[in-house]
């Protein structure tokens, strides 16, 4: 049996305490208030977290191999340990796709020398139904990397009708808009936000008419923010994610230098929606920081390909929003661990005891330590994704990873 003790922050409370677990298990025994003085200690000012995970990562790989140069399964479980993660979901937008039970059972055997735990989402295209087996489904309403997409909404909802009462999370940016802007001279001029607010009406209908467990992608806008608060006020089952790029940046600070490097979709959006999304938080109406880390190689990056690399630093960008942002812990806590781990625990394997993302007798030891004292001043150098770079070079955050667990044992990027 062993121990950890210090501060703990659950989605509920913050406490001094002591966490039992068997390392050959993983699963954690006991949970008590106060420290035991045999349980092992973390440097001041270290805070103790259920293992954060990140519900929206392109880890690349599948049974093709064509896009392993920018990353794969390996590396990407490196990346995410390097930045405090124990577990992610991998999107489907890859060259052969996960889309019927054999294709995703192919891609699913690759995810298993992975030093955490990955889970898949099948995609959702043209002509796609069901799996038999339970999974989480991506949509992109509108034009992406592969060809999981819908050139308009009748086609889409053609096939949403075949997926009633399944887990979708959406990728909301119209296409008729997408395709009426795509001669504007600027990336965010040419997914402009009403393709967000548009599609996410669309989204928000099909998830209520259709009976889905919907989640919407990788929130930017303040309108399309709005809609989804009033449809969960009248009981629409749909949740919410938001980017650290959206938290953090906006259209003031691009430059004719770094333009190319924070292109994303959906793009950076104004002070006013930043700020927004930061609210959103703070009144709990947004249930995931999520990272849609897209690893795209900086050649690629030069190029003009849209997409981020941030897996890396996800734990060091929780530092931030604690402490300059003044998001409750208990808050990070929450969308970070509790409503990660609720996600995924349909499909998580039985190892896991009860699950991820608590801190409580019989889940699994999964833990995010950061130190809240000592800051760290993120470097190329420090990032293990194989896409080499980072929007976050050079910056300094105000804490850092002191150490990460997983199933019982702490474990290292490598």
């Amino acid at each position: 049996m062993e121990k950890i003790a210090g501060k703990i922050v659950t989605h509920e409370r913050e406490f001094e305490g002591t966490i039992s677990f068997d390392p050959n298990s993983g699963l954690i025994t006991n949970v008590k208030e106060g420290i035991d003085p045999e349980a092992h200690q973390f440097s001041d000012g270290s805070v103790i977290f259920p293992g954060f995970g990140d519900i929206h990562i392109h880890a690349r790989e599948d049974v093709s191999g064509k896009h392993t140069y920018k990353e794969d399964f390996i590396s990407a479980g490196n990346a995410a340990i390097n930045g405090g993660v124990i577990h992610v979901a991998d999107m489907p937008n890859n060259p052969i796709p996960p889309i019927d039970d054999a294709s995703y059972a192919a891609k699913q055997a690759l995810t298993t020398k992975s030093p955490i735990h990955i889970t898949l989402y099948a995609g959702i295209g043209p002509h796609t139904k069901p799996l038999e087996k339970k999974v989480p489904y991506k949509v992109f309403m509108g034009p992406s990397i592969g060809e999981l997409f819908f050139h308009d909404n009748a086609s889409l909802e053609e096939v949403i009708k075949h997926y009633v009462g399944q887990d979708i999370s959406f990728h909301c940016e119209d296409p008729e808009i997408l395709i009426a802007n795509q001669t504007q001279p600027t990336h965010e001029e040419r997914r402009p936000k009403e393709a967000e607010t548009v599609a996410t009406d669309f989204a928000l209908y099909l998830i209520e008419k259709y009976n889905l467990k919907g989640k919407l992608c990788h929130y930017s806008t303040k309108d399309g923010l709005s809609k989804i608060i009033a449809a969960k006020k009248r009981g629409v089952n749909v949740t919410c994610e938001v980017t650290p790029t959206h938290l953090m940046f906006d259209t003031d600070m691009l430059t004719e230098t770094n333009h190319k490097w924070f292109q994303m979709n959906p793009p950076l959006r104004g002070k006013e929606d930043r700020e927004a999304m930061v609210k959103g938080i703070l009144d709990g109406h947004i249930d995931y920081l999520a990272t849609d880390h897209a690893p795209h190689s900086i050649e690629e990056k030069q190029k003009g390909t849209s997409g981020i690399s941030q897996l890396d630093t996800y734990g060091l960008f929780v530092t931030y929003m604690i402490l300059k942002l003044n998001i409750p812990m208990t808050t990070i806590a929450k969308i970070c661990s509790k409503n990660p781990g609720e996600f995924v625990s349909a499909y998580l394997p039985e190892k896991f005891g009860k699950g991820v993302g608590v801190i409580n007798q019989g889940y699994a030891a999964n833990f995010s330590i950061l130190n809240l004292k000592k800051p760290v001043e993120f470097q190329k150098s420090m990032v293990k994704s194989k896409s080499g770079w980072s929007p976050f070079e050079g910056f300094s955050f105000p804490g850092s990873i002191e150490s990460v667990y997983f199933l019982g044992k702490e474990i290292h990027a490598k």
